[in-house]
């Protein structure tokens, strides 16, 4: 299974439109504080939007609800199911990537099979309650030098307040791609700044 090197993180439907509209291939849906129906509505909606672009729909913290609707997998931060329990719950197929901080993070998710890992976050954001410590380019290099010397290959996804003009420097860092929410929702123009995410993260043009 591909892991897409760009994870918009969307908060409605609307927002998944525009980023699919420029390329985007993996929707991760994260809302807080909402009523279960409301929450649904909003999933299922975010789903035919993915759909209809061939898009991946993950859901962040909600493994009952993804299991309902059939979604492609989830997103599980530190505080929520274990990945093991979320693996009993939704069976083999489904994705299911974690949250890290630490290279201990790393090696808790890389044991229970986690197809990729949210590692950071790289700068302050407000996007995020709870914040855990800001690891900046250093805390990657280090984190990621210690998986190589493990052996360890999961796809590392950096978040966290990432702009396009970080790019070279995470992927040369050696991290698989990044996960970014503010830096195209906020854009004047959301679907032009997700294809020219897309086109730095794929020289080649290839939207995966």
């Amino acid at each position: 299974m591909k892991i897409s090197k760009l994870h918009f993180i969307a908060t409605s439907p609307q927002q998944a439109e525009q980023a699919c509209a420029g390329g985007a291939r993996w929707i991760q849906l994260r809302v807080k504080n909402l009523a279960p129906d409301e929450w649904e509505e909003l999933a299922r909606a975010t789903q035919q939007v993915c759909q209809h672009y061939a898009a991946t729909l993950i859901l962040n913290d909600n493994p009952w609800l993804a299991r309902t609707i059939g979604a492609d997998g989830v997103h599980l931060g530190k505080e929520d199911m274990p990945p093991a329990e979320a693996r009993a719950l939704l069976g083999p197929g489904p994705i299911i990537g974690g949250t890290a901080n630490t290279f201990e993070d790393v090696q808790r998710l890389v044991a229970v099979g986690v197809e990729y890992i949210g590692l950071g976050p790289f700068r302050f954001t407000t996007t995020k309650q709870n914040l855990s410590p800001v690891l900046g380019l250093t805390g990657y290099h280090e984190i990621l030098r210690q998986m190589q010397a493990a052996g360890i290959t999961v796809p590392v996804i950096a978040i966290g307040g990432i702009v396009r003009a970080d790019l070279p420097e995470l992927l040369a860092a050696g991290l698989h791609g990044v996960a970014v929410s503010g830096a195209i929702a906020n854009a004047p123009e959301p679907a032009a700044e997700t294809a020219l995410f897309l086109n730095q993260l794929h020289p080649q043009n290839l939207f995966v």
